[in-house]
This record gives C-alpha cells, structure tokens and sequence, in this order.
C-alpha cells in the first residue's frame, strides 16, 4: 500500500500560522537577545536570586511528592471506581485549571487562615498559623499544580490494559496487591510525566503564592514573585530569573516529547 503523499500547506493556512509562530516565538527571541549574558552568573550567584531559585525548587519539589501521594489515588477512583458523582467530582478537581490563580489564594486563605473554616482550628487547638509561611507555598502550589498530575494519571489508566487486572484478580490478588504490583507499573509514565507537568506548573506559579503566602524573601519569595519585585527595582536580575524558568519549561517540553509523540503513534 502506497504511503500517503505529503501536501503542501494551502497559502490561507500557512499565512496565520506563521503570523502564530511569530506571536509566541518572538517574546521568547526578545528574552534571549536583551539578556544580560555577561552578568548572567554575578546575577544568578547573588543572594537574593539564590533566596529565590532554592524556595522554589524545593517548594516545587514539595508540591509535587504531595501531588503525587494524593492525586494517583484519586485519578484511580475517577478512572476505575463506579461511584456515583464522579463526573461531578471530576469537574471540582479540574475546576483549578481554569481558575484565576488569585481566586485560588483567596479561597486558600478562607479555608486555611488565622479565621478561615479550618484554619482557626489549627490556630486554637495547635497553634499553627500558615498564610504567609513556606507551608503556604507549598499548598498554595500543590492546589494549582496537581490538577495537571491527575488528569495525566487518570488518562494512562483509562488507556491501560484492564485484561492485566483481571488476570491478577483471577489469581487471587486483592485490590490493593493488584494497585501495587500491575497497575502502578502500567501507568508508571503516565505518573511521570504528570508528574513533570506538576513540577513545572508548580514552579511557575504566582497569583495563589502571592495572595495566600506573601512575598517575604528567603520564605515565600518564588521566582515568579522574585521577577515581579526586580521588574521595579533590578530589571537585569528579572531578565536572568525569567531565562531560568524559561530554561525549565523548555526542558520540562522535552522530557515529555517522546511521551507525547508515542500517544500520537498509537492513535494513528
């Protein structure tokens, strides 16, 4: 069987898309041409970038171990369990995907503040505050961020094998044995590469982390809040910041390309 011959792009098609690849590429050119290349590293060794880059790798870092102990569970429940609602609970899971990130903050801040409805709480029986913490930057970041671990999770068990299931159940193997020992392994890239997503997003996030943990340097002052600060006061340091993240989204695309283009693959 002959292969499908390769047609060229239709003049109506070619003219926007390329007017598209110029509008998303060109701000990202315009980075790495103003960069301040000869003080990249003075910029990236100072102590207040330094504060900034180690908060948010480990707070990324943090949010993606609790995304993921908490969001492989619940994708299995909204893949594989036959409760009623899920459709509704899947869309409340969803809903910070689409959410202003600030509103995010907002509703973290009435649930888990000083007189919010779990908050106040921990604030009288423990004596725990956390807005305006590291904590809060680590929850304010896992709230944004594990929707995209969830729903990545949740499409590689709906593409798995359920057969390899079934057949450990046929053995004897309880459902939990059988989570362990076949499901996990099966969907393992999946978790990985939602997991990645999760990270990079994590890392990324400003308008939760601003409104529900401040911008405190060496506590809750991310990259993306450092950026915003050294736009009005070291336009160079945020340049050197925004290259940083820059770096990781692009790294983050190319961990998950061959992913990406196997799921292609096996839909042809």
């Amino acid at each position: 069987m002959r292969g499908r011959r390769e047609a060229g792009v239709p003049a109506p098609l070619l003219v926007p898309a390329l007017l598209a690849v110029a509008f998303l590429v060109l701000p990202l050119l315009g980075l790495l041409v103003r960069a301040p290349w000869s003080e990249l590293w003075p910029q990236l060794s100072s102590p207040a970038v330094g504060q900034a880059l180690r908060l948010s790798l480990v707070s990324a870092t943090a949010a993606t171990l609790v995304s993921v102990v908490l969001g492989v569970p619940l994708a299995w429940v909204l893949a594989r369990s036959r409760i009623r609602g899920r459709s509704v609970l899947r869309a409340l899971v969803t809903v910070p995907l689409v959410l202003p990130p600030v509103v995010g903050g907002v509703a973290l801040f009435l649930v888990l503040g000083r007189q919010g409805l779990v908050g106040a709480w921990l604030d009288e029986a423990f004596g725990l505050t956390i807005p305006f913490t590291t904590t809060a930057v680590v929850i304010a970041e896992t709230f944004v961020a594990m929707p995209f671990l969830v729903i990545s999770v949740e499409g590689a068990l709906r593409a798995a094998d359920a057969r390899f299931e079934d057949a450990a159940a046929t053995l004897g193997a309880d459902r939990w044995t059988t989570f362990r020992r076949v499901t996990l392994p099966l969907v393992a890239p999946g978790v990985a590469a939602g997991a990645v997503l999760c990270w990079a997003r994590a890392l990324g996030e400003f308008g939760a982390t601003i409104t529900f943990a401040g911008n405190f340097p060496g506590t809750t002052q991310t990259m993306p809040l450092a950026v915003y600060l050294a736009l009005q006061r070291d336009p160079q340091a945020a340049v050197v910041l925004s290259l940083v993240l820059l770096a990781v989204s692009l790294a983050t695309l190319l961990l998950l390309r061959d992913r990406w283009l196997s799921r292609a693959g096996a839909a042809a």
